[in-house]
């Protein structure tokens, strides 16, 4: 059994205020107990606050080599823990080993080392005729992620703050504590002064709410659902903070009457059901020219038959078990919705696949004959569900695509390049990716509409961290 009873704030590991309580650390593979986490308390983000703010001035002075050593010592050291961050996702979160070693824990390593890169070359100064313009860290920074792909989300966030020379307060999710306190000793290993990073757990409602509305706080950046996103956007409007959000999605896969259709539904659904399809990029709308759709639903149906669902301790693994009890009964439910709703489940399906009787499993599910006004073709489902929608026309397609709340990313599949770019350069979204491209961290990464504001990623998301000042004369 796993106890974690402490925060790390100003430097070191530190014992909880005595209101805090405790909540716990469920293995969804098995649904059972594996440990208790305490949660924070309003007192404790003060705390975490105040040490963050006392540490500011010195560390946003910091030499641009000196937040280079630092990201350099934090790389080091969780280069030699990846094993142990593999592990400690497949434990909380359920994703398959394979996925922990491969993306998981790597995409954490490599977020650092983006940043690294981008903090080398970075310009924080400008010099025009009579003038000059100076990017400074914004201050005290608030960041608030989620469980999915926590160390992603983690370091994409921590890694540009420290580089902008901002100090930070770390909530990440009490549902993914065990790699977040990894990473908390990481820090801690490598030197960073005390109070430049400090982490502590806790819900929204308490934590969440007293980081997002604190007065010392200069700006808040969360990863999490539209919902949250919300809630902190108004919690932070009376003490008119910088709010930047990476929110939910429904995005779009555009599969054009002149690309390979195997490949493109092959690809999308793979996509699609990556880590149980707990992804906010996910291209969990599969849109495809009618004449083309019933080839394109065999596909699609035999590609999610053929995902292999069980134990994550298993390599041969492919998809484990939905993160938590609250979100499985969400997926069932959406399930249950789109069957109501006349959707043809053509793969999946209610209930847990075929031999898992314990934990928090989900089928891989395909809809056939979906209509872009229904509940699953609207809501985010967050699980393994793809719908399929016909079209006639790429003007429909686009229309179909863009007719959604939010705008995170959208997927276009076509043997041509001229026409991908210009239906790209239509789609109301903050990324596309053309032909199964993988994710580029290098370039910003953020949604249009209901999918948040902001930028991550690359020399934009360093910039979310900065203020602009211009100096003349």
């Amino acid at each position: 059994m796993k106890t974690l009873n402490t925060f790390y704030i100003g430097g070191q590991w530190v014992e909880p205020s005595a209101a805090s309580t405790q909540a716990d650390i469920v293995n969804p593979a098995t649904g059972r107990l594996t440990g208790r986490l305490t949660m924070g308390t309003t007192e404790d983000a003060d705390r975490a606050v105040a040490a963050a703010r006392a540490a500011f001035p010195a560390w946003s002075e910091s030499s641009r080599a000196e937040r280079v050593a630092l990201l350099e010592r934090i790389i080091e050291g969780y280069r030699a823990r990846l094993d142990d961050i593999a592990e400690a996702v497949r434990i909380e979160i359920g994703a398959p080993i394979t996925l922990c070693k491969q993306l998981q824990a790597a995409i954490g390593l490599a977020q650092l080392q983006a940043a690294l890169d981008t903090l080398r070359h970075f310009e924080f100064e400008t010099q025009y005729d009579k003038s000059y313009v100076r990017r400074e860290a914004i201050g005290v920074a608030a960041l608030i992620t989620p469980w999915n792909w926590p160390l992603n989300q983690i370091a994409a966030k921590v890694a540009p703050a420290l580089a902008a020379g901002c100090t930070i307060v770390l909530k990440p999710s009490e549902i993914a504590p065990l790699d977040a306190v990894i990473f908390g000793e990481i820090v801690h290993e490598a030197g960073a002064p005390p109070g430049v990073f400090n982490m502590l757990f806790g819900d929204g409602p308490v934590v969440g709410a007293r980081l997002s509305s604190h007065p010392e706080v200069d700006m808040v950046s969360i990863t999490g659902s539209t919902r949250a996103g919300v809630e902190v956007a108004i919690s932070a409007a009376p003490t008119v903070k910088r709010v930047a959000q990476e929110l939910g999605g429904k995005s779009p896969l555009l599969i054009l009457d002149d690309a390979d259709l195997r490949a493109a539904v092959t690809s999308g659904v793979a996509q699609c059901m990556v880590n149980s399809g707990q992804t906010c990029v996910a291209p969990t709308r599969m849109l495809v020219p009618r004449e083309r759709y019933d080839d394109a639903i065999a596909i699609a149906a035999a590609v999610a038959n053929g995902i292999v669902v069980g134990d994550p301790a298993d390599p041969a693994t492919k998809m484990g078990p939905i993160s938590n009890r609250a979100q499985y009964d969400k997926v069932q439910q959406m399930i249950r919705a789109g069957i109501e709703e006349g959707a043809r489940v053509v793969a999946g399906g209610l209930g847990r696949p075929d031999g898992l009787t314990q934990g928090f499993y989900a089928r891989p599910t395909v809809f056939a004959d979906v209509r872009n006004d229904m509940k699953i073709a609207r809501e985010e489902i967050f699980g393994p569900v793809l719908v399929m929608i016909p079209y006639d026309g790429e003007e429909q397609a686009i229309a179909i695509a863009n007719d959604t709340e939010y705008g995170l990313a959208a997927y276009i599949a076509t043997s041509d390049t001229g026409r991908a770019r210009r239906v790209a350069a239509r789609l109301r979204a903050g990324s596309v990716r053309i032909n199964g491209a993988m994710l580029d961290i290098t370039v910003p990464f953020g949604g249009y509409k209901t999918s948040g504001n902001g930028r991550e990623y690359g020399r934009e998301g360093l910039a979310e961290f900065l203020e602009c000042k211009s100096v003349t004369g």
